[in-house]
């Protein structure tokens, strides 16, 4: 299956006929700005509408009525809604229908299904017109003598559309005597919306003709059925996307299309085998059918008291007939479950002597239930369920035979006046009874479609409720009051077949429920579910696992798809708790990567067979796919040997938090009784949750760091550094954020909801705060990250901390930091999430023997991963480059660096494969665990060439601004005001740094630069430039620099060795240069100063006027003055507009004088580019006028993003793009 074809198609018809509909909806003044009166002319039954055109757009007759049923949906749904949203809601609601029989009608032409078996939308000869426009009249389909007449002249008149439109709504209207859930009546405005073409190769149906291969629609040729349900789930891509995207809580129009997830085949082929499959083949063992599965996984060795109790139950199963088989999909989607279920089901009725065309009409009669909340995804299950039928009984689409498959409806619309009509010649008894019964039903089923197939139904007397709904009497008399009983007798008999499927017992439930976590719910289901579902209240996906075991009949079987949180998350121990008072027969733990649809590691899954069956000491199957990369993957993994084990719960029911850990050794779970559990002896913590991080956490480089505490936080500071997980990290590193804890963090502790007054932030384990510990990551697609913290810190709640005394912080490191450990992580979280009630969890064994050897090892590991962060200018304990040496040459630099990291690497890895051979060896784990660390764990970085050239090259740019110095380690310049004389200052409060006549010098000279020293830039602007036009630009400024810091003699061969590490463009080594900063220093900036999920954070910023390069230029934020902007323009800007102007008529000069072809051609050229960077330039310099009229002041505790908007956002408001990249650093605009 072309699966690519099939979401591209998807994706795109869905926009195309949204915009189809849109526009013929436009036509009878129907738009989402409004609904237009017809205009004045219109009279009788023909109404007139202003398009734009000469003349007005004209409807009459049956498209009248058409357009104001339209009218009167949109206004409905506007009840609940805007109108705006109701009309989109419509447009999109009238898209879909038509999508929907688009697909069902190209499924049973390809698979000859049509009752005409003549082709709707393409031909049998493979030409563009469908068969049955070739031959309309041998369909057998009704036409009155005036549409035959019709359809002969557009034939005649070569109007194939028109005639194609005709006919398809002639067949649809056809196919609802055979399938009237999916086919109804079309002549509503549905019809009046239908513009489909089969000549235009821009149109859908010839797109979905020729974009899907046929095959895959053909059930002979290796297609399915189960293609409907790829189109529909593609179809909801990007309503899905905008859905999650949104802030706010999912509604439930919304909820269909975010729940929306196409089980993998094969998931769907072993859930089904053993749920289904298993209860037949238990009681029926000598009917052979289970060699037919690939899936189904026979029974573990039990013991001799367990096999007796599953002796007693399957003598229970041993009576059941086929019939007696009652499965259920309570969230059944497009029907995937179901469809193979029926494939299942006609095996076991075969088996029995069933033929085929008596067991598929069985089946639909007695075997097959489905709920959705969703009514196309019914459709579409409806659809494929009834395809299945047919192709086992030709005969089945006779308009008698129909499935048990409903989408839950509300009673909200239900006139409950008209219950006074129904059950004459009733009993009072039974008719009252029956009326307190049906209202009980109503009042369940009111706003259904938000609780969907968890809502809890009575079980009612089903067949008292039909008959008296079939016993209707009005009298005779029609009047005002009994005006639609017949419409409310069709809507009641539905909610009655709903209402008995929801609550009828079943032998089988499967099914993959919704994965939507109970805080993104509204809050009345979130009500419903903490009412009904305590156990179970955390997930969708959880209350399903509970709802699904109730529809079960004692000893029926459940199969499902869930997310694999409950068997590990603390949060879920509950959940857990109900699901052990049952027997897991056996389970496949899929881990991420189980459906190609989902990328990344978040979405973990687990499938899973349940008997509704205490049984202690049941030894269970269990399947660990978890290491595998992909759907196929997994698949072909399910049948290796090693990845099978067996488990009895009972004997891992010891585990802190009961985590269903089936994959631990005996061994392993010694430990539980051997050792102590980590919070014994450590105090796990989680940290402040501030309610808003754009107000409270910054990344460090962004602020003023005199404001920060860094370390020294005694000091009356406001902001103070902050553990915030980060990435995967050992020992040392990711100190990043630092937070605004002012005042002890007064602000944070009372940020309150302004409208509410609710406390927005949770200022929890203050008493922790800025004590020395341990913090961890807490969310990882890797292992467990830990890291030594000193005091001084606040934490959040993604950065935990562990607290314990100084005797055992680093024993609890280096444990911690261990395979063993990873091992026993795994156990208790087998999810991306480290919760501290997990790691207080963990086992460990202290051997005070081993205590010393540890702690030096810890000691080693911690300084050189701190090393290694401080060697990099995003940390702020960052003193020089480490290509700052002594000696002449980079080349030489980088060979000293490269050993240093080298050096450094090894040592960490040698002690962390020593670490784990004592702890290994500690928990006598040598015959699962090895020693050996690979190197992509070990967490400091090695020499990087073309990587340690760029950060020198930034290094000397922060020395261009005066942010580092050559002559003094650390930070000089990073809020406070510049001079010359305070940078004489700031080098001369260590003595000794220079020599008193360099700073003699410094001072007399001051804004002039002086041979022997290399100054900071005067006026805080660094311009970059596509030639050598200045001398005072960002390569000139790096040659002084390279002179100064590696000696004149030798700058040559260090711009050449810069040069070929940078690897660019360029002729010469200063052009390759130029061309790295003009090209690409600002976005290695950009990443450098990024912090996953935070966003770009860069301090040097960069005015840029496009695309011709005629104007760049550096500004170091930290040194940022009102008038910063209007000499950037007066003095750089202006300059190179003189520049240009100057070499443009140089140029003009020589084409004018030169006699050399080839020079005057060059000079031609090169003039037409600095025309075009002069137009640039004007044109920037009309934006940067007003921003440097505007004299912008900035805040740095603002931030890098609020304050990238304000620079460029003059004193009027209007916002003018001056700097680069600002869409993806910027924060949004506040709407």
């Amino acid at each position: 299956m072309n699966k690519t074809a099939i979401k591209n198609f998807a994706i795109w018809a869905r926009n195309k006929l949204i915009a189809d509909v849109s526009y013929d909806a436009r036509l009878i003044g129907i738009t989402e700005d409004g609904i237009a009166k017809p205009l004045p002319q219109s009279f009788g039954g023909t109404q007139f509408f202003d398009i734009g055109t000469a003349e007005p757009y004209s409807i009459s007759g049956e498209a009248v009525r058409q357009r104001d049923k339209l009218i009167e949906v949109i206004q409905q749904k506007e009840k609940d809604t805007d109108y705006k949203t109701a009309y989109q809601y419509v447009i999109e609601e009238v898209a879909y229908t038509w999508f929907n029989r688009l697909i069902a009608i190209r499924f049973m032409e390809v698979n000859d299904y049509l009752p005409s078996h003549i082709r709707v939308l393409s031909s049998e000869s493979g030409k563009l017109e469908p068969d049955l426009v070739t031959t309309p009249f041998d369909a057998e389909l009704p036409f009155t003598a005036e549409e035959e007449a019709q359809i002969f002249q557009l034939k005649q008149d070569n109007k194939l559309d028109e005639v194609f439109r005709i006919l398809f709504l002639k067949q649809c209207n056809a196919l609802n005597e055979i399938l009237p859930a999916l086919f109804e009546k079309t002549k509503n405005y549905t019809e009046l919306l239908l513009s489909l073409s089969v000549i235009d190769q821009d149109g859908v149906v010839y797109h979905l003709i020729h974009d899907i291969p046929e095959d895959d629609f053909n059930i002979e040729r290796g297609g399915q059925v189960e293609i409907i349900g790829w189109l529909y789930q593609y179809y909801n891509t990007e309503p899905k996307a905008a859905a999650f995207a949104k802030n706010g809580k999912i509604t439930k129009e919304e909820i269909p299309a975010v729940t929306q997830l196409f089980t993998p085949d094969w998931i769907v082929r072993y859930m089904v085998e053993n749920s289904l499959g298993r209860l037949w083949v238990e009681g029926h063992p000598e009917c052979g059918l289970k060699e037919n599965w690939k899936y189904y996984l026979e029974e573990a060795q039990q013991e001799p008291e367990v096999q007796a109790k599953l002796v007693e139950i399957r003598k229970e199963y041993a009576a059941l007939n086929p019939e007696d088989i009652k499965l259920i999909d309570p969230c059944m989607g497009s029907g995937h479950i179901l469809v193979y279920a029926f494939d299942v089901l006609m095996q076991i009725y075969e088996s029995a002597g069933y033929s085929q065309r008596d067991a598929a009409k069985s089946i639909l009669e007695h075997n097959i239930y489905g709920l959705d909340i969703d009514d196309r995804a019914y459709q579409l299950a409806y659809f494929a369920v009834m395809m299945k039928a047919r192709q086992y009984n030709r005969r089945i689409l006779n308009g008698e035979n129909t499935c048990h498959v409903y989408a839950i409806q509300e009673s909200n619309s239900i006139n409950r006046a008209h219950l006074k009509y129904f059950g004459a010649g009733m009993d009072d008894i039974e008719k009252n009874a029956a009326k307190m019964q049906l209202e009980g039903l109503l009042d369940t089923l009111t706003d259904a479609k938000e609780y969907g197939s968890i809502l809890n139904v009575e079980s009612y007397n089903w067949d008292l409720l039909r008959r008296f709904v079939a016993a209707e009497d009005t009298d005779g008399q029609i009047s005002m009051d009994s005006v639609g009983v017949e419409d409310t007798a069709e809507q009641l008999n539905r909610l009655i077949d709903i209402g008995e499927t929801m609550a009828r017992k079943y032998w089988v439930t499967v099914t993959n429920p919704p994965y939507l976590n109970a805080k993104n719910l509204q809050q009345n289901v979130v009500s419903y579910i903490n009412d009904y579902f305590p156990l179970t209240k955390n997930d969708f996906f959880t209350v399903f696992i509970e709802k699904g075991l109730d529809y079960l009949i004692p000893n029926g079987l459940i199969s499902m798809i869930t997310q694999q949180a409950w068997m590990f998350q603390s949060s879920y121990e509950s959940a857990r708790k109900l699901v052990y008072e049952y027997a897991i027969c056996n389970m496949a733990q899929l881990g991420p990567h189980a459906f190609d649809e989902i990328g990344g590691e978040v979405v973990q899954t687990t499938t899973f067979s349940i008997r509704k069956t205490n049984i202690p000491n049941y030894v269970a199957k269990y399947i660990r796919l978890t290491d595998y990369n992909s759907e196929s993957e997994k698949e072909s993994a399910f049948f290796y040997p090693n990845n099978l084990t067996t488990q009895n719960l009972d004997e891992i029911s010891g585990i802190p938090g009961m985590p269903l850990c089936y994959w631990a050794s005996d061994q392993m779970l010694n430990a539980f009784k051997a050792g102590k559990l980590l919070g014994a002896i450590a105090s796990p913590r989680q940290g402040v949750k501030t309610g808003d991080n754009t107000i409270f956490l910054r990344t460090w480089f962004e602020v003023e760091y005199q404001k920060t505490t860094m370390n020294h936080y005694g000091e009356k500071k406001k902001w103070f550094p902050c553990n915030k997980g980060g990435e995967y990290r050992k020992w040392y590193g990711n100190n990043e954020y630092v937070i605004d804890w002012e005042n002890d963090g007064e602000k944070l502790r009372n940020f309150r909801d302004p409208s509410t007054g609710k406390l927005k932030s949770r200022p929890q384990n203050l008493s922790y705060m800025l004590k020395k510990g341990l913090t961890y990551t807490n969310v990882s697609s890797t292992k467990l990250s830990v890291r030594f913290c000193e005091d001084g810190f606040i934490f959040d709640a993604t950065g935990s901390m562990i607290f314990a005394k100084d005797e055992y912080l680093d024993y609890i490191l280096a444990f911690l930091l261990s395979d063993v450990a990873e091992k026993y992580a795994e156990i208790l979280s087998a999810s991306m999430t480290f919760e501290v009630g997990q790691i207080a969890s963990l086992p460990i064994i202290y051997r005070d023997e081993e205590k010393s050897n540890i702690v030096n090892i810890v000691k080693e590991n911690i300084k050189e991963e701190e090393n290694d962060w401080d060697s990099f200018e995003t940390s702020w304990n960052f003193t020089k480059h480490p290509l700052l040496r002594s000696v002449s040459s980079i080349s030489e630099a980088f060979t000293q660096w490269q050993s240093e990291c080298d050096d450094r690497f090894n040592e960490l890895k040698a002690n962390e494969e020593e670490l784990n051979r004592i702890f290994i060896d500690i928990y006598g784990l040598q015959d699962e665990l090895t020693p050996e660390v690979e190197d992509k764990d070990v967490t400091v970085r090695k020499a990087d060439l073309q990587r340690d050239i760029k950060s020198l090259l930034s290094y000397a740019v922060g020395c261009m601004f005066g942010r580092y110095s050559i002559y003094k380690d650390g930070l000089i310049f990073a809020g406070e005001p510049y001079s010359l004389q305070a940078f004489a200052d700031k080098l001369n409060d260590r003595p000794g740094t220079i020599s008193a006549e360099e700073l003699q010098r410094a001072y007399r000279n001051e804004g002039v630069v002086v041979d022997e020293m290399f100054f900071p830039d005067a006026d805080n602007v660094i311009p970059i430039t596509d030639e050598e036009y200045l001398d005072d630009d960002i390569v000139s400024r790096l040659c002084d620099w390279l002179k100064v810091v590696y000696g004149a003699d030798t700058l040559e061969a260090n711009l050449d060795y810069i040069a070929k590490a940078l690897g660019n463009k360029g002729g010469t080594s200063r052009e390759i240069i130029r061309n790295y900063f003009l090209n690409d220093f600002f976005k290695d900036h950009c990443q450098t100063y990024s912090v996953t999920g935070s966003g770009k954070r860069p301090i040097y910023w960069l005015f840029d006027s496009g695309k011709q390069n005629g104007f760049k230029a550096l500004v170091y934020l930290h040194r940022y003055t009102p008038d910063t902007i209007g000499n950037l323009r007066i003095d750089y800007l202006h300059k190179m507009q003189r520049v240009y102007e100057s070499e443009i008529n140089r140029m003009q000069d020589m084409m004018d004088h030169s006699g050399n072809a080839r020079e005057v051609a060059a000079a031609s050229k090169r003039k037409d580019k600095l025309a075009k960077q002069l137009k640039e330039c004007r044109e920037y310099d009309e934006k940067i006028s007003h921003l440097a009229l505007s004299r912008i002041e900035l805040d740095l505790d603002d931030g890098v993003k609020v304050n990238y908007r304000k620079l460029q956002t003059a004193q009027d408001g209007k916002f003018y793009e001056v700097l680069a990249d600002s869409k993806n650093i910027m924060v949004k605009e506040k709407k």
